[in-house]
């Protein structure tokens, strides 16, 4: 029972240290995955090869050189299965984030279509009963 109490300690203690590492590196390669897969228009296994390369050298840039260089190559080697990876889960799931994306910009352009239409057409009536209140009166003085 003691041995299982300091186990569980050390996982707390050592567990901390790491989950907020952990919890930072998936932020950035996700930010920058995302930001690149918007920016280009479509999500390829270079757009996580690349959040992969970047945020490796980021988190082994105090290291020098060697390190920032160490970095790149194991972020580019861990990111390209974890970008195939999370393309083959969204294709099994029917939908791709780009396809996502697109669909949704296409409803809302559908949507702000229809919309103006509408606002176009009330216009158009108002403009009609205007003119014709005007131009009642005038027509019966040009009549008489």
């Amino acid at each position: 029972q003691s041995a299982h109490r300091a186990g569980l300690r050390s996982f707390i203690r050592y567990g901390w240290g790491w989950s907020w590492r952990v919890a930072a590196f998936v932020t950035i390669f996700n930010t920058v995955s995302t930001g690149l897969s918007v920016y280009r228009n479509k999500t390829t296994i270079s757009n996580f090869a690349s959040a992969g390369a970047f945020t490796g050298a980021l988190f082994r840039m105090h290291l020098g050189l060697q390190g920032l260089a160490g970095g790149f190559v194991f972020g580019t080697a861990f990111g390209i299965p974890a970008g195939g990876l999370l393309m083959i889960m969204q294709k099994l799931a029917g939908e791709t984030l780009q396809e996502k994306r697109n669909r949704e910009r296409r409803e809302l352009y559908e949507q702000k279509a229809a919309e103006w239409q509408s606002r176009l057409s009330v216009t158009e009536v108002l403009g009609q009963t205007e003119s014709n209140a005007q131009g009642g009166p005038e027509m019966e003085r040009a009549r008489e």
